[in-house]
């Protein structure tokens, strides 16, 4: 499949709507306008490619919303090279926009299906992360830590203390918190056990599963 001028035109219109919904890091517009967010959609469904709404992908998974993407992208506040720890590698969207921001990337995936596919894909379009790993989230990736920045991409019912010791100090966790509905939440690390916490607003994510391997 190809990346045309007309998926270009969409992705600069779903822009346009991101900066309404105000979305305002340069850097996060940047990626979004030229990752071609189609071709890690089924073929039959490339009209809904640029729409800003989550679709269904394979294992009963989602690529999350362009808004969704661009907000957690933009918490985290990513700065060229950045080691960032992704929980909910899925479609390898999100890995993508890491990846444009100019951040190493360390990407765990719990369902099978979706890491092998993912795995294989991604360096087709020229993604090449730090490391894709088959595992458990809730664990993190302790070998590789501290993170300057950790992103979940899935609704975690409380937050993982693992998680929460990977952080480097000064560094940012973005994960939605909650079950049917999960509030967005940001720690940053201030110290090693002290931690600055901030809401913002609900969301829906497809669950984070936890002792599946």
């Amino acid at each position: 499949m190809k990346d045309t001028f007309k998926h270009q035109g969409m992705r600069q219109k779903l822009v346009d709507t991101l900066i309404k919904k105000d979305i305002k890091d340069k850097g996060v517009l940047k990626a979004i306008g030229k990752i071609p967010r189609h071709l890690f959609m089924d073929s039959g469904f490339i009209d809904h490619a640029y729409m800003d709404k989550a679709f269904p992908i394979a294992a009963d998974q989602t690529i999350s919303q362009p808004y969704t993407v661009a907000f957690q992208s933009e918490l985290l506040q990513i700065q060229p090279g950045d080691t960032v720890l992704e929980i909910g590698t899925g479609s390898g969207y999100q890995t993508a926009v890491l990846l444009e921001l100019g951040a190493k990337v360390y990407s765990i995936e719990r369902q099978k299906e979706l890491f092998k596919k993912t795995s294989k894909f991604l360096p087709t379009i020229g993604y090449r992360a730090k490391k894709l790993i088959f595992g458990d989230g809730y664990k993190g990736l302790p070998e590789e830590a501290p993170f300057k920045s950790i992103i979940v991409t899935a609704g975690a019912p409380y937050v993982p203390n693992p998680l929460l010791s990977q952080l480097a100090i000064g560094g940012r966790l973005v994960i939605p918190v909650g079950d049917d509905v999960q509030v967005m939440t940001l720690f940053i690390r201030k110290g090693l056990k002290d931690f600055e916490k901030h809401e913002f607003g609900d969301f829906r994510f497809v669950p984070m599963l936890e002792n599946k391997n």
